[in-house]
């Protein structure tokens, strides 16, 4: 009588078309609690029907009793996973993620960590682990991560164009970092056949002291509101609308815009076409065309020898905890190898090759002083 009731509300929920009925693990195991308890009053059955009708009726109850202890397994492992997509039943801190490593080619996904590192000729300076798989997000928590360890920020970050978001470019603004980062398109805008689309919004002249856009055929797209977005992280963006008087009739509409709109509308975010133009007059420069040049062999080549030389492509250990032990040392056992390497270079170039520098600036951010470890250095080098 009582799965009765529950299908005839059910079924007027869905009449009503008010949304779905949620049980929670407490409300199914309640409801199977009541029916065994009512089977257990009633009396034996006599006939063979009967008796086929209780074992039935038995049968649902262990399957709401089976449901219920799903339901609760589910709810906690969603309330582990967060604001996570997924998460790995063997290593719970872990997320599912496309490796580059593709043994079977059809973009399976794994278990991991998104690792990111900072580096300076080629010493490992900072790291950090996160559950993204992009790495738009990363950016502020590493470089506040940095922050808690150095108590300063660096004066100059390089970074390529998965980082160059607005929320990026202006906590670096905030922070007095002089951002050589890429933008999604700075890599197009540079190659020798560009041509800028000129029915692009961001190509559309702008007159910044009356505050409106002019088309390729001369129409003025007047400002007619502001909208607000906000990012996965909960960035606000503001964007500006603007929209043109008419375009009945342009010869150039197709080429235009395909939308069943009456006029062209365009959203401009003033501020990151802002950042995005210090950015590229910063990468532009003679001393971005140096950081460019040097962020390839920067951190690219720090992990191919840990990769490639090293031979370490996955972490030894589970959790993010144990894991940051794991690269902890491989981290230390890197920059000594690394000073190590400088120390014999600098032995065999007769003690006057500038890379005595990396590592004595690295030992002084650490805090430890430069000459005791000349002697052990020298001996590790031999």
């Amino acid at each position: 009588v009582l799965l009765d009731q529950i299908d005839e509300s059910v079924a007027q929920e869905n009449a009503l078309q008010e949304g779905e009925v949620e049980f929670t693990p407490e409300m199914v195991r309640h409801i199977a609690s009541e029916l065994k308890n009512s089977l257990e009053t009633r009396p034996a059955p006599a006939t063979k029907e009967d008796k086929a009708r209780m074992r039935q009726k038995k049968r649902q109850v262990k399957d709401l009793e089976e449901h219920s202890r799903k339901l609760q397994e589910y709810d906690s492992r969603l309330a582990a996973m967060g604001e996570r997509n997924s998460m790995s039943k063997t290593d719970p801190d872990a997320t599912f993620m496309r490796m580059k490593e593709d043994a079977m080619n059809n973009g399976q996904t794994k278990p991991g960590y998104n690792l990111q590192i900072a580096t300076e000729n080629q010493f490992i300076t900072h790291f950090d682990f996160f559950h993204n798989p992009t790495d738009t997000l990363t950016l502020i928590p590493f470089l506040d991560g940095s922050f808690s360890r150095f108590r300063f920020h660096p004066s100059t970050v390089v970074a390529d164009s998965g980082y160059g978001s607005e929320e990026n470019y202006d906590y670096m603004h905030q922070a007095d970092i002089e951002a050589y980062v890429k933008y999604n398109r700075f890599h197009i805008e540079q190659r020798p056949r560009y041509r800028p689309n000129p029915f692009s919004g961001e190509n559309f002249y702008y007159n910044e002291a009356q505050d409106y856009y002019v088309c390729p055929m001369g129409q003025h797209l007047e400002r007619i509101g502001t909208r607000h977005k906000k990012s996965q992280s909960g960035h606000l963006l503001t964007y500006a609308v603007y929209r043109a008087q008419r375009c009945e009739g342009c010869p150039l509409r197709g080429l235009c815009y395909r939308s069943k709109q009456p006029c062209r509308t365009i959203l401009m975010d003033h501020k990151l076409m802002h950042y995005k133009q210090r950015a590229r007059e910063r990468l532009t420069s003679p001393e971005g065309i140096r950081h460019r040049g040097r962020r390839c062999i920067e951190p690219e080549a720090v992990f191919g020898q840990i990769k490639a030389n090293m031979h370490y492509r996955r972490f030894r250990h589970f959790g993010k905890d144990m894991i940051t032990m794991d690269f902890t040392f491989l981290a230390m056992a890197f920059n000594i190898k690394k000073m190590a390497a400088k120390r014999l270079k600098t032995k065999k170039n007769g003690g006057n090759s500038p890379d005595n520098t990396p590592y004595r600036a690295y030992l002084s951010v650490l805090g430890v002083p430069v000459s005791p470890m000349v002697a052990p250095i020298q001996k590790l080098a031999a």
